[in-house]
């Protein structure tokens, strides 16, 4: 993976293991971000953007903190080259678990009751960026602390719909398909397959990207869920038309399937499998 120097702002691709400590940030991309080959310029190209300071602002916090190297989508992912991107994708989840630290930085937010309204609450890719850090800072745009994960954690639930529990202990336990995806029905995203993509590490799951793909996306997401749970709660959504397949179409379709358990007896179901006739499936009504 690609890590930025705290102290010098320069890319390093770091092949080593284990990967040293690294900060990592969470944030909504806007319309003057810096890339990886504006970095790798000499000197780096498009200093004058706002991405640029966003850049140079979580780098000091870092250093603040500590911690000598910062990993930031925008420009640790080379996405001209489709097996980077399709590698950091599916490794996204892991890289935000690994991190010694989560900066969130909510770049239209001033004061802490403003945290709540923030777009960042709003976008697909922040869903997993939220869940697995095991600490998640809260800057607001002059990176300014407002709180953390844990201090915040009754209006993050408000907001988002998930559990305390979840937010304070980094697990999702118990909790079936059906709840995670409703976590997941009402935010957005830029490109319609990344809706797909952005949910894979929730789910332990992998698979390759193919933009251009639109809803097909949502549909192989839910086929690789499949093939590696037993849960049936994935059926469990309502969406609208009659001449409807087994699987839903976004994930807002699970809107209200909240509080859709996977119950113990599910556990040790016979496997099922989706045919080209549906789903072939067996078990127990109640």
């Amino acid at each position: 993976m690609w890590l930025l120097d705290t102290s010098t702002i320069t890319l390093h691709l770091i092949l080593s293991t284990p990967t040293p400590p690294y900060a990592i940030l969470s944030h909504t991309w806007g319309s003057s971000e810096v890339t990886v080959q504006d970095l790798q310029c000499t000197p780096p190209r498009n200093q004058h953007l706002s991405g640029y300071k966003k850049i140079l602002d979580c780098c000091a916090q870092a250093r603040q903190d500590g911690v000598a190297w910062v990993w930031i989508d925008t420009c640790c992912i080379d996405k001209t080259n489709s097996a980077e991107l399709s590698e950091a994708i599916n490794s996204m989840f892991e890289w935000y678990r690994n991190a010694v630290q989560c900066y969130a930085y909510l770049s239209d937010t001033e004061t802490v009751d403003e945290v709540v309204k923030s777009r960042w609450f709003t976008r697909g890719w922040t869903l997993q960026e939220l869940l697995a850090p095991l600490s998640v800072i809260f800057f607001n745009k002059d990176w300014e602390e407002l709180g953390t994960k844990a201090s915040l954690a009754e209006e993050i639930s408000t907001i988002t719909g998930i559990p305390r529990v979840v937010l304070l202990t980094n697990s999702k336990g118990e909790f079936s398909v059906a709840q995670i995806m409703s976590w997941a029905a009402k935010r957005e995203t830029t490109r319609e397959e990344d809706m797909a993509y952005s949910l894979l590490g929730l789910f332990g799951v992998n698979m390759p990207m193919i933009y251009g793909e639109g809803k097909k996306a949502f549909r192989r997401l839910q086929l690789e869920i499949m093939r590696a749970s037993e849960d049936h709660s994935i059926f469990a959504w309502v969406g609208a038309g009659q001449e409807r397949g087994p699987l839903a179409l976004h994930p807002s379709e699970f809107e209200h399937s909240g509080t859709v358990q996977c119950i113990a007896a599910e556990k040790n179901t016979e496997e099922y499998t989706m045919t080209n006739r549906g789903v072939r499936i067996k078990f127990r009504l109640t």
